[in-house]
């Protein structure tokens, strides 16, 4: 999401966490509420909670310290979670005998840039609930001194993402960082510092959702409102309620979602072929599967190109590492250390100033349409058929149109209601990879990056 303003400002200030137990208790007590007015989720079942139970008594009695490595699919993972740390624990907990003397709680890791768009009151609460924020595209030590020091030394166990952002997906893992496997050693090795005798461990946590009641009818009148928005005229009227499997529904929807997606494709080669001069070839808007998958990588590599071009950017890496670079770069150009504190620029040096960051908004607007789109493929409802993948793809399509008209994407539109479906995995031992991290760093971050990723994605497929 792209900053509320394109003018200069001050650069980004560290939002150093600050918890407060009293904004805690209001929160945590207000969650129920809002998942019942404001959130498609009402329903939340979870597996493996006394795991976590046994593993915050640990902590309490410096035993442990540990990481939560959740899914990130949807925004309401952050809900799903605070019922899971603040609900279904205590209970729990209180099954078990198990007392819990310590508030039950986590520190948690989030993107500087969410109070950006979503507002400095979002920022505010972030820090009164412990959490940390982290630029994700530059090597920013305040905020990596943060985590680490909230990972070794905070009052509270630690939470993170390790995907980096929302997907989109129920059953698609994007690839993790290595940030969340880096953080585990860097936490082993303070202790030992310390002569500290507590085991480290990261714990998965496997979030995926599915619908009370498949919304067929929503989707229809969803995929109508986008082919209308698209100067495409629907092709079906929308669907009947009467009940019917999801083979069904796909079968009746599944042509309209391709003839979408070609025809946007078509537009947006277009768009870069003619305006950005991009040595695109000419698509055509009856591809599916690998052709499909195949133009739309194209696509978004052109993108990239685009805003790579303006920052002079090397165009290497992974997507998410190339979003991640162009991201810093438009931020160092929007927030400028000439605005800090009571350094002036005179009317016309802000004016250009100005100019600059407008200039490279709009080249980052490149890098928000990759974003929105990069978990899309071609493969992913023809696989699976269900009503889930179907909504996913959808309302990622949804996401993207919206942001070529210059709206914003958030809230998202309400299709039906939601089970979420929490899995805890089996805790995944750091301090037993000292040694190996002692003889390769790379190596053994890059093992236990790997080692999460197949757990999170074993999570998702047994719960």
């Amino acid at each position: 999401m792209a900053p509320s303003s394109t003018g200069a400002q001050p650069p980004l200030e560290f939002l150093p966490p600050a918890f407060d137990a009293k904004v805690h208790w209001l929160v945590k007590t207000l969650l129920p509420l809002w998942m019942r007015w404001r959130s498609s989720v009402k329903t939340v079942h979870i597996e493996g909670t006394e795991t976590l139970v046994r593993l915050f008594q640990d902590f309490q009695n410096q035993q442990v310290r540990f990481l939560i490595a959740f899914r990130h699919p949807s925004p309401e993972d952050a809900y799903c979670l605070g019922h899971l740390i603040w609900c279904e624990m205590p209970r729990v907990a209180k099954q078990l005998g198990i007392p819990l003397t310590a508030i039950p709680h986590v520190h948690f890791i989030y993107d500087r840039g969410i109070p950006l768009w979503a507002g400095r009151g979002v920022g505010w609460l972030y820090r009164k609930l412990g959490g940390t924020p982290i630029q994700r595209g530059k090597v920013d030590r305040q905020g990596l001194k943060s985590v680490r020091q909230l990972f070794a030394q905070g009052q509270f166990p630690l939470a993170a993402a390790p995907e980096g952002g929302n997907n989109g997906h129920t059953e698609i893992i994007s690839p993790l960082e290595p940030g969340i496997a880096q953080f585990g050693f860097w936490c082993a090795e303070d202790l030992q510092k310390c002569d500290r005798t507590e085991t480290v461990v990261i714990v998965p946590l496997g979030i995926r959702y599915l619908y009370q009641t498949p919304p067929w009818t929503a989707l229809g009148e969803l995929l109508t409102t986008l082919e209308r928005d698209c100067g495409l005229t629907p092709t079906a009227a929308p669907l009947s309620p009467t009940p019917a499997t999801a083979a069904v529904e796909v079968r009746a929807l599944y042509p309209r979602l391709i003839a979408l997606g070609n025809h946007l494709l078509t537009l947006m080669e277009g768009y870069y072929r003619d305006f950005y001069h991009a040595p695109i070839a000419q698509g055509t808007e009856d591809s599916a599967g690998a052709d499909l998958a195949q133009r739309l990588q194209t696509l978004l590599d052109t993108a990239l190109g685009v805003a790579e071009a303006f920052f002079q950017l090397p165009g290497k890496g992974s997507v998410i590492d190339r979003c991640r670079r162009i991201e810093q770069a438009g931020w160092d150009w929007i927030y400028r250390e000439e605005l800090r504190d009571h350094r002036h620029l005179s009317t016309v040096e802000r004016g250009l100033a100005d100019r600059i960051a407008e200039e490279a908004s709009l080249r980052m607007w490149h890098m928000r349409l990759v974003e929105s789109f990069v978990a899309v493929t071609g493969q992913y409802v023809r696989e699976k058929p269900t009503v889930e993948r179907f909504a996913e793809t959808l309302l990622l399509l949804r996401d993207t149109l919206t942001l070529i008209k210059g709206e914003n994407p958030f809230p998202r539109p309400y299709l039906g209601l939601q089970v979420a479906q929490l899995t805890v995995g089996t805790p995944l031992s750091v301090s037993d990879r000292i040694p190996a991290y002692r003889q390769s760093r790379r190596q053994a971050v890059a093992d236990l990056t790997q080692d999460l990723q197949t757990a999170l994605e074993g999570l998702i497929g047994a719960a």
